[in-house]
């Protein structure tokens, strides 16, 4: 057997290098900001003026793009604390800008400086100052202007305070970045993209003004609404579709008070709504005033409640034709909306924040808009049976087109397996089958799901290692030909052009336990897809369902109630602690439960953590970039009955690697 080479000169304590203060900005900054332009770092200090402003401390935001290539954010908000920090004993402001995780807006307690803010990776100002060259900060505040500057994110010079004289303003902040192009594929900031930005800000903040001065021609636009959401998204509809709403923009606004059933004070969303018969739809939402370009769970729970609100009302006046069955999709397809969330502890998607996946919000917006909707279209009935006849066109159109798509398929069809739980839709783009670990879990999924478009098979034990499989044998297994059944599609191979036209499921989803033996099932699930049905992997229809490992019990604090926080893995664990800690809650104040098997979740917590798709995390399973042969070789050695010793080797080898979730 082969002997590992080591080379102890060339790894060693010294090779490990700990990254401090600013330095894993500079080493991965597209981990912590977009790179194509310094527009998001120069957003993040927008939107610490934009956090003052929303808790009414500012009026006038103004960013000036000066000659030299700089930025400047303006704001007469309260301006950054300056005095020395407790713990750390330097001026906070500086803290603000070298540390990561560090800033008002962790502070959640009743008394805190931020109660809904955007800002809470805590990485924002300071990977400003850690991607430019130099930063220049002037903060009026407590009868003082006081001064400071970094270069590269290293403090040049150290703060300096004058009194505040008889024009000078009695509070604010003024940030001057001058971005590093090194750092950004283009240095110029796109102009379209931040007018549009800042446009939305005096949109999302109705009364503040938001300025902005080109510094080389002195010229500067204004926005300030007085209408806010309804007067954007009015002239944001007049530019992308010629035709009118269908009926009246609806508009509300609503947020939790102090006795709200699972909400903290203050949680909520403001949001208006068109539906138009043609033309381009206007889609933008907001948490916190920070754009959230991808979407995410709020928009969901506006979707959930528009379509639970339209759904009663056709149903409530009989108008849904025989046969037609509406989903949320039909509802959904002809909205352009602007909506704004408050959340008070989003968790988004990255450093960048463009996608919310909070769980808790899709609850939150549709707990608030389906009764409203419900109400206006009651009272204004006539509007009402015209938007339902638009959504019920909508749904007539989507089912002539999934009619025409069953045309194609085989007159001939097989017997489907007895245990296989179907769902009633025909649609192959929307239908999904969860191949479920165990009798007890495929309960739970079955009472779980839903059952318009998710179907389910449940898996008795471990399936068959399928690697050396001859393919003619296949079908003596009773669990790989009930898979193949039910998903029409037969065996082939890599070279094979198999008929894909009866294919019944656009996601066929694998769940099994979050442990060690449901990482097996996996492994045995991919090795059949890999080998015997590569073309599925290929057009990507296998994904991997992720149920959490750990249940969270956190008890109520500040503003927050009591939550039931999942977290997919140990990891996940920690970063869940660590926050709970931050939020001032003791240790031992919350429990933690470890789910043994998808059995122990009931139908409610399997939905939510693992197959609703609005607050799931689906992993999509790809090949990708690489050497088929050296795959087919590595999978030979780990599945292969005659590689024991080969097998051996490698996780005597590599078996220090793995973790495991214990």
């Amino acid at each position: 057997m082969a002997t590992k080479k080591t080379a102890p000169s060339d790894y060693s304590e010294s090779s490990i290098r700990v990254l401090k203060g600013l330095e894993p900005v500079k080493q991965r900054p597209g981990m912590y900001t977009r790179t194509e332009n310094p527009l998001h770092i120069i957003q993040e200090v927008i939107d610490n003026a934009s956090d003052e402003a929303l808790g009414g401390y500012c009026k006038h935001i103004t960013v000036t793009q000066n000659a030299d290539g700089s930025v400047t954010v303006d704001d007469d908000g309260r301006g950054i604390p300056v005095g020395i920090h407790p713990e750390e004993g330097v001026p906070t402001v500086e803290i603000v800008f070298t540390r990561l995780h560090a800033g008002g807006k962790f502070d959640k307690g009743s008394g805190g400086a931020y109660a809904f803010s955007g800002g809470l990776h805590g990485v924002g100002v300071s990977v400003t100052n850690a991607l430019s060259t130099r930063l220049e900060i002037t903060v009026w505040r407590e009868g003082g202007v006081h001064n400071l500057a970094f270069a590269n994110g290293d403090l040049i010079e150290k703060i300096s305070t004058r009194p505040i004289g008889r024009d000078d303003k009695k509070s604010g902040t003024r940030v001057t970045a001058w971005p590093d192009p090194t750092y950004f594929d283009s240095p110029a900031i796109s102009q379209p993209e931040l007018q549009r930005l800042l446009r939305s800000k005096a949109v999302l903040l109705p009364g503040v003004k938001v300025t902005l001065v080109n510094g080389k021609t002195g010229e500067s636009q204004t926005w300030q609404y007085e209408q806010g959401l309804r007067g954007y998204l009015v002239e944001c509809l007049a530019q992308a579709t010629s035709t009118e709403p269908l009926i009246p923009l609806f508009e509300g606004e609503q947020y939790a008070g102090k006795d709200a059933d699972g909400f903290a004070e203050g949680e909520g969303a403001a949001w208006v709504v068109a539906w138009t018969e043609d033309g381009g739809v206007v889609r933008e939402s907001y948490v916190n005033l920070i754009p959230t370009s991808a979407g995410g769970t709020h928009e969901s729970g506006l979707r959930e409640g528009l379509f639970g609100a339209v759904k009663s009302f056709a149903e409530m006046h009989s108008l849904l034709p025989k046969g037609v069955k509406l989903l949320s999709e039909d509802v959904f397809a002809r909205v352009s909306f602007v909506l704004s969330a408050k959340v008070l502890d989003p968790q988004f998607q990255g450093q960048i924040k463009e996608r919310l996946n909070s769980r808790d919000a899709v609850k939150l917006v549709s707990t608030f808009v389906r009764p409203s909707l419900e109400l206006w279209l009651n009272e204004h009935v006539e509007y009402g049976k015209k938007l339902a006849d638009l959504v019920i066109k909508q749904a007539q159109s989507r089912l002539r087109s999934a009619q025409k798509v069953e045309k194609k398929k085989s007159s001939g069809v097989a017997v489907l397996p007895g245990k296989l739980t179907d769902c009633e839709s025909n649609d192959v783009s929307r239908n999904e089958i969860f191949l479920v670990e165990g009798d007890s879990a495929g309960g739970s999924a079955k009472m779980g799901r839903d059952k318009e478009f998710q179907a389910i098979l449940p898996l008795r034990g471990k399936v068959l290692n399928a690697w050396e499989t001859e393919r003619d044998r296949l079908f003596a297994n009773n669990e790989i030909h009930d898979i193949a059944v039910a998903i029409g599609v037969d065996p082939h191979g890599k070279h094979d052009a198999p008929d894909l036209s009866n294919l019944r499921y656009g996601r066929i989803c694998i769940l099994s336990d979050a442990d060690v033996d449901g990482s097996h099932i996996q492994v045995l699930l991919l090795t059949l897809f890999f080998k015997h049905f590569p073309k599925l992997i290929d057009h990507g229809h296998i994904c991997i369902a992720r149920p959490p490992l750990f249940r969270v019990d956190a008890p109520a604090r500040g503003k927050k109630p009591a939550q039931k926080i999942y977290a997919l893995d140990s990891g996940e664990l920690v970063a869940i602690e660590d926050k709970l800690r931050k939020e001032g809650i003791k240790d031992g104040a919350w429990s933690i439960s470890r789910f043994k098997g998808l059995g122990e979740m009931n139908a409610e917590q399997l939905w939510e953590t693992t197959m609703n798709p609005d607050t799931r995390r689906l992993l999509p399973v790809a090949l990708g970039d690489f050497d088929l042969a050296a795959s087919e070789a590595r999978f030979n050695m780990l599945m292969g009955k005659g590689e024991a010793a080969a097998r051996r080797a490698w996780i005597e080898e590599h078996g220090n690697e793995a973790e495991a979730d214990i």
